[in-house]
């Protein structure tokens, strides 16, 4: 394992509205380098070891939230992108070489898509309650479709004439998508077996920077197990991440949102936390196809 120490700096875009991005500060990068020339399927994450002997919610809890505190840099904003032109990012949206996806239900407030765009990425927002299955509204790309941890049987798919949900890496096929530049996604608690199916299936190889809101007040869909279990399994999946290379560097949450953890008050947690990772290992393949749906 190698570590190398970065400066710390305050980065902007040229020619972006004033308050569009947060300016933050990268202090350390973890780098891992793994030689595998085969790789094989993986059916299941590793789960880290329980925090304690006497494996309680509390033990479990102060971990995970250490964990997803530790990182912030006291940046604006719920979404937040990296500019550190250490990585890809500031200069692949100079280069107009960008792509942006965007995963949510209903949403409203798209302020960080929108100045995205403006800077020249290509940006696709996907939401399944749209009336239209593709719509080009002003600088951005809006598709009847949202990402699932699964794709759906073909049986319901043939019935409804089109799929609502499919799998991160069936969509980028679909659209014949090789890389995204920023992910972000708020998936109202299906976020953690959406994760874990990127994880598994390194779909997030292909991805630059992972914006990601975390719901806490319940285990999330198809999370199963007691309540230190299913902390352990979160953290778990964070650990996997940070073993992939990705790095929080910003973290959000709302003061409008209850404390709620596992239907809780523990440790004055709030229930949702939007977090932002850099992938320091992502080597882009070269400029998107423009191609649109």
């Amino acid at each position: 394992m190698k570590r190398a120490a970065h400066r710390q700096r305050a980065l902007g875009v040229p020619g972006m509205q004033k308050g569009r991005f947060a300016h933050f500060h990268i202090i350390s990068i973890v780098t891992v380098h793994v030689c595998s020339p085969i790789q094989t399927p993986r059916w299941h994450i590793d789960l880290e070891p329980w925090a304690s002997e006497s494996q309680s919610l509390e033990d479990e809890a102060k971990r995970f939230l250490s964990y997803i505190t530790t990182q912030q840099e006291g940046s604006t904003g719920a979404w937040a992108v990296c500019l550190d032109p250490d990585y890809k990012l500031i200069h692949r949206i100079e280069s107009r070489h960008c792509r942006v996806y965007s995963f949510g239900l209903g949403v409203d407030d798209r302020s960080l898509e929108n100045s995205l765009a403006q800077s020249g990425c290509e940006v696709h927002c996907f939401d399944p309650s749209l009336k239209q299955p593709h719509l080009q509204q002003a600088e951005m790309w809006l598709h009847r479709l949202s990402v699932d941890w699964r794709d759906p049987s073909p049986a319901v798919v043939a019935q409804r004439q089109y799929a609502s949900t499919k799998k991160l890496a069936t969509i980028l096929n679909d659209f014949g998508h090789r890389e995204v530049d920023v992910l972000k996604a708020d998936m109202e608690s299906a976020e953690w077996k959406i994760l874990e199916n990127l994880i598994l299936e390194r779909v997030l190889d292909s991805v630059g920077q992972l914006l990601l809101e975390l719901h806490l007040h319940w285990a999330g869909f198809e999370v199963g197990g007691d309540e230190p279990s299913v902390v352990r399994y979160w953290y778990s999946l964070l650990k996997e991440l940070e073993r992939s290379g990705f790095h929080l560097f910003h973290i959000h949450s709302d003061p409008a949102k209850p404390h709620i953890f596992l239907q809780k008050n523990v440790l004055n947690a709030s229930s949702a936390y939007t977090l932002s990772w850099v992938n320091t290992q992502w080597r882009p393949l070269g400029k998107p196809d423009r191609t649109q749906k």
